[in-house]
């Protein structure tokens, strides 16, 4: 895939959106934590997109109203899918490293996200 993101000619308003940059990273560190559970790697992985394609959605919506609308449920797909990640590490199915990135980055994203909705 190419990175769209430092192309200065990009018209797709997601591109330039950080929120977007850091679900993209927390999608990939959900993935990389490679959780043994294959049901909670599924719900992981599921959210973990959702959180993407909300926070793309949320970009691309002309009223405040619809913005707001796609970036909180973003927001509340992040919190699935770490939750999911720490549920795995609870039980052992994910190690303790891959939980903390997941965490890091699901808060930072949350924080953007619910500066959007605001």
């Amino acid at each position: 895939m190419t990175d769209q993101n430092t192309n200065p000619r990009s018209v797709l308003s997601h591109h330039s959106l950080v929120a977007y940059q850091v679900a993209v990273e927390f999608l990939v560190a959900v993935k990389a934590a490679n959780i043994r559970d294959a049901k909670l790697r599924d719900e992981a992985m599921r959210s973990a997109k959702s959180v993407c394609l909300n926070t793309a959605e949320g970009a691309g919506r002309v009223t405040r109203a619809d913005k707001a609308r796609a970036f909180a449920i973003a927001r509340g797909e992040a919190i699935e899918a770490v939750a999911a990640v720490e549920i795995a590490g609870v039980v052992g199915d994910v190690d303790e490293e891959a939980v903390r990135r997941c965490v890091g980055l699901a808060q930072r994203v949350v924080g953007l996200l619910t500066r959007l909705v605001r």
